[in-house]
Formats: C-alpha cells, structure tokens, sequence
C-alpha cells in the first residue's frame, strides 16, 4: 500500500504539474483533498475568493489541511512570501522533491530553473541570463509587432463574435517562443501543437509526465539540429557561447523552462488584461489614446491578476521560522501570490485596478533568485499587445456576459472570451 508521504508526493506531482486545460484541471474530484485545501487556486470572477484575505490578515503562514501527513503551510502576507522566496538556503525547489519516490527518469523533469537548487540553478541562470537582457530582448520587437498585427488581420476577417483567449491570447506568446528559441518557420506548425498539448493536463500525474516527455524529445531534436548549425536565437547564441559545457538534455530543459513559463502565463495574461480593460471603459480609453499609460496599467494589472497564483512548491530544508510559525524540516511551504499582492502592506486599496497606480513591487513574477526570467519579454508582449487591439479595434465589446473561469487551477484563466470587434 502506497504510504502517506508517497500519496502525498502524488497528490503534489498532479497539483503542480498539471495545467488547466480548457475545462480546467478539477481538483475537486480527489476525494481525499478537502476543499479548504485549493482555497490559493480559487477565485470569485477575478479576484481570490474572499477567505484568502481572511486568512491572510488572521494568519499570513497557516496550516493547510492535507490529509496525508505532511505538514503543508500556506503563505499569504506579502513580507512573509518574501521571505520564503527569497530564501534558496532554507527552501528547496528540487523536482525529486515531488516525483523521486516514484522513479520519474531525468527525461521526465521539467528541467529549467524553476525546479533546480543552486548550484546547477545558478549555473544554468548565468547561462540564460544574458539572452533576457532588454538588449538582447531588443531584437525581438519587430518580430512582436508581426505576430501581433497578423493576429488582429485574422481576427478582422472573422464574420461575427471572435475568441480572443484562441485567436490572440493563445498564438501571440507561442509564436514569440518560437522567435525567442530560434525555431526554424517549418517547425512551427509542430511547436505550436505542442505548446497547446503540453497546457491540456488533466489526466493526473502521468499523463502530465508522458506530456513533459513528448515535449522535452521534441525540443531535445531541436537542439541537436542547432548543435549541427547554430542559429541566431536563444538555442543558437547559448551553443556558440557555452558549446558542450551545456548538454542536449539541460538545454531542451532549459528551452521547456521558458516554454512552461513564458507561454500559458501570457497567454492567460493577455486574455483576462483584455477582459479588464472590455469591462472599463474609462481604463480602455486610457490605454487607447495615452501612449504612456501602457506602462503603468501593465504593472497594476499584473498585481491585479497575478495569473500565476502560486509559487514552485518550497521544501524546508531545516528547521525555520516564518512570521511567528515554525516550519519543521521536510514540511512543504504554498506561496500564494495572489494573496500576497492583494496584502494592504503594498499600498491602499489593493483590491481594486487602478491604472494611475505608482508601480509597485509585486510578486506576479515572483522573488529572489527563482524569479521569473522571462519578466520583460513578458512586459514587451503585454505593453505591444494591449494597445495594438485597442486601436485596431476601438468599439471592441464583450460578445456575453456569461464568462467561464478556470475553476481550480494554477495558472488562471478564461475558458473563452468572445468579444464583437466592431
């Protein structure tokens, strides 16, 4: 009989790995795992469910209840998430954290940086990190600009209402991916299918480990036909710099990293960003007419949404404490995000947009040393995004009211947003 720790394990491999896909991922369905316990992966429409606050304002680190004996805490308050990610000493990401008990091969890692430990964590962020410097992200902005202007071509030739989430949330990230790798035009047919695949887990813990695998071959291919001619992106620059120092298998991890982290979340970003400016007209009127507001209403509808509701799982590595709470060694730490960018140490009025909102420092990127890389591509994207829908389509409206939302999932989102685009 599987003991408590490896059910556990199992329950966590399908809470994290797993991805909504269009019906979202429910759950709900586990019998063992009371409902209290997904309470960081709900919302009511756009905002956490209203406990969240609750608890975080009771007790910004509390007990979730698993039934499983291990102690999972969850993280609310923003100083105390802060501490938690920022800590690579006390807290461990590892990916054999999660699955090592049931003997997941190195092939079925997610690989990247999210679930790495220094030292191989730092040594692959040096790698990557002069590939997502604004200089050499620079490069990237005309190739923004096409993806982004042949999405509202295709959605201009649509007779009646358009799904935004398919037609511009969905394509614009995955073919920046593509730009961003150095992914040859006659893969990218392939990439894109396997962009959406690799978001459609929901068949619990090994079919979200079969898709990671599919992925990671086909990216692994990818790599060693850059090996044999190195092109001029991502993939590309790293083989001239580092050559063997980096091996196919790390280099598809880290090219699967960016694709985990890169893709669904902006695609979610781009497509809930629209439906806040659709359901505020003086927003959208901003964000239409004013060239500088992108800036700001970007930072505040980041916060706002913070798509990615939780951080990677933490694993305590000794004994700790967290905002009077003591976390054991080998107890499990939840970052809410959400709760935490929502907490009124950020500022005044912290559950409402405000466009006019001096940037502050958020956490939808996350904190420390596993903080997103990918953060100003992301920027780019959304900053180039927004205002190219809204001047191409200014009378754009809701096509329904009657929205469906991702019920439990960690990364949030729409199921569709149909909108009338004149």
């Amino acid at each position: 009989m599987m003991s408590l720790r490896s059910r556990f394990m199992t329950w966590a491999t399908r809470w994290y790995l797993a991805r909504a896909s269009k019906k979202g991922f429910d759950l709900s369905k586990m019998a063992l795992l009371p409902d209290s316990a997904l309470l960081p992966l709900k919302r009511d429409g756009l905002d956490p469910v209203p406990a969240l606050g609750e608890f975080r304002d009771r007790e910004p680190v509390t007990k979730l209840p698993i039934p499983f004996g291990v102690n999972v805490w969850l993280v609310t308050g923003y100083e105390e998430a802060k501490t938690v990610l920022a800590d690579a000493k006390r807290y461990s990401n590892d990916f054999a954290n999660l699955v090592g008990q049931h003997g997941a091969s190195e092939s079925h890692s997610p690989g990247g940086l999210g679930f790495a430990d220094p030292p191989d964590h730092t040594r692959l962020r040096k790698i990557l990190t002069p590939e997502f410097t604004m200089r050499r992200l620079s490069r990237l902005t005309p190739g923004i600009k096409a993806i982004i202007d042949k999405q509202l071509d295709e959605m201009a030739a649509v007779d009646g209402p358009v799904d935004l989430a398919e037609h511009f949330a969905l394509p614009i990230p995955s073919l920046v991916i593509c730009e961003l790798l150095g992914v040859p035009y006659h893969d990218r047919d392939e990439f894109q299918r396997l962009s959406m695949a690799r978001f459609d887990l929901f068949g619990g813990a090994t079919a979200s480990l079969g898709a990671i695998s599919e992925s990671l071959a086909y990216l692994t291919e990818v790599v060693r036909k850059q090996r044999v001619e190195p092109g001029d992106g991502l993939l590309g620059m790293i083989i001239k710099d580092h050559g063997d120092q980096v091996s196919d298998l790390e280099l598809a991890g880290l090219a699967d990293g960016v694709l985990t982290g890169g893709f669904e979340t902006t695609a979610s970003m781009l497509a809930v960003g629209a439906l806040v400016l659709l359901q505020d007209r003086d927003t959208f009127k901003l964000v239409h007419d004013d060239d500088t507001a992108i800036h700001g209403f970007v930072e505040e509808v980041l916060r706002y949404l913070t798509v990615v509701q939780v951080a990677f799982p933490r694993f305590a590595r000794e004994d700790t404490e967290v905002g009077g709470i003591q976390i054991s060694k080998g107890d499990v730490v939840i970052v809410s995000l959400s709760g935490a960018n929502r907490d009124p140490a950020l500022g005044e009025g912290m559950e409402k947009v405000d466009p006019h909102r001096a940037p502050t420092t958020h956490l939808a990127f996350g904190y420390g040393v596993h903080r997103c890389i990918g953060a100003e591509l992301a920027r780019m994207e959304l900053r180039a995004a927004y205002p190219a829908l809204l001047r191409r389509f200014p009378n754009m409206r809701l096509a329904t009211d009657d929205l469906t939302f991702r019920k439990v999932s960690i990364v949030y989102g729409l199921d569709a947003l149909p909108v009338l685009l004149t």
